[in-house]
């Protein structure tokens, strides 16, 4: 067995977790998707399709764990919530978007987001170390 042959599983699941999240996208707009699937599609997203990682991939390891755990299930989760007609509906309209596009399409909202989480956590990192110093 070829190196190519045992990635092929891999590569296959890696195409699945990057479509189901431009599904998501889709089913944000679709009319037969329950309120609390869209509030967690909107949030995963926001955050697939951010310019920028919660965590960066620069950092060793920690950089891509969002990206092979934390997104995947995130995204599994909010397409359990989805009701099978829309999925399939939306599928079918990630699949064209990936066909013709052949692309994941972009969430400058979802860059915002993550850029606003980034700077509240170096604030709170900010007043925590403030503290500490003051109080030592």
């Amino acid at each position: 067995m070829t190196r190519a042959d045992r990635l092929k599983p891999l590569t296959a699941w890696a195409r699945r977790v990057k479509r189901d999240g431009v599904t998501l996208w889709f089913a944000m707009r679709h009319p037969g998707v329950p309120w609390h699937a869209k509030a967690l599609g909107l949030v995963v997203v926001a955050y697939a399709l951010s310019p920028i990682d919660l965590i960066p991939d620069f950092i060793p390891i920690l950089g891509y764990l969002d990206d092979v755990i934390l997104l995947p299930v995130l995204i599994w989760l909010a397409i359990a919530l989805i009701p099978k007609p829309a999925l399939a509906h939306c599928r079918e309209q990630a699949d064209r978007w990936m066909a013709d596009e052949g692309r994941k399409p972009r969430s400058f909202v979802g860059g915002v987001v993550v850029l606003i989480v980034w700077l509240a956590l170096a604030l709170a990192a900010g007043q925590w170390i403030l503290h500490k110093v003051q109080a030592g």
